[in-house]
């Protein structure tokens, strides 16, 4: 089942066009990961989906509604948003952090809302104490965790991640990867990935999207890309990764 569906996007910035007659399609539950050059619209295409950017012509359908027809803030309260740098609230604990969607959704049972953070808490492989902490106190790789809980805090269907590994050192990085596929096949959510790193995108995604000047040059499985690439500049991306580990499902 479609549950993300890009139609035929045009998104300029001034002079720049960023999206140029971009077409996608999520099937539920899929682990997209997105490749491509700085500046070729990756992020924009991410934002498409919960409304942070609108596109100059085209439509975005998220679960089958056209979202210029839907409340946007009802719509990123539902997706999961997750970025480089966490995005946490440095003045507040991870158990604010992690509530803080609920609440301002109307879910004011404190007790309700203290087990929920930390059942998701544990679902990122983090102890309940944690709870009382604040960002300043957790490492990289645990605050990227805490971003992760709180993007999936409303009980989203769909995360979206914008390089969210990026600037963490290699040994936990690989951890995170490997968290992110439990949690992927754990809770059947759909993600969509952006990053940077070829070794990344082949490693996690059930299928890889490679982007280039705000163009779709490829969306095959890992393994089709690697040995099938539709481009030269596809085939440099894909041999750039020496070492790339391949999703073969």
């Amino acid at each position: 089942m479609e549950i993300i569906r890009l139609e035929h996007i045009d998104k300029y910035f001034g002079e720049r066009k960023a999206l140029d007659d971009f077409s996608l399609s999520v099937k539920e539950g899929e682990f997209l990961t997105v490749i491509g050059r700085s500046g070729c619209g990756k992020t924009t295409m991410l934002k498409m989906i919960n409304g942070l950017h609108t596109p100059d012509r085209g439509r975005v359908l998220v679960e089958g509604t056209d979202i210029s027809q839907t409340d946007p803030i009802a719509l990123r309260r539902r997706i999961g948003y997750v970025i480089q740098n966490k995005g946490l609230f440095p003045h507040m604990t991870v158990e604010k952090n992690i509530t803080y969607v609920p609440v301002i959704s109307g879910k004011k049972n404190k007790e309700e809302n203290r087990k929920n953070a930390a059942r998701l808490l544990k679902t990122v492989g983090l102890e309940e104490e944690m709870l009382k902490r604040y960002p300043n106190e957790l490492s990289g790789g645990q605050q990227q965790r805490v971003g992760i809980a709180r993007a999936l805090a409303a009980d989203a269907r769909i995360l979206l991640m914008d390089e969210p590994f990026g600037a963490l050192d290699e040994i936990t990085k690989q951890a995170m990867q490997d968290e992110i596929l439990r949690l992927h096949k754990e809770l059947g959510i759909t993600i969509v990935f952006i990053t940077h790193d070829i070794r990344e995108a082949m490693k996690l995604g059930d299928r890889v999207l490679v982007m280039d000047q705000g163009r779709a040059l490829q969306s095959d499985t890992p393994r089709n890309i690697y040995r099938s690439p539709a481009s030269e500049f596809v085939r440099q991306l894909t041999r750039a990764g020496s070492g790339v580990d391949l999703r073969m499902e």
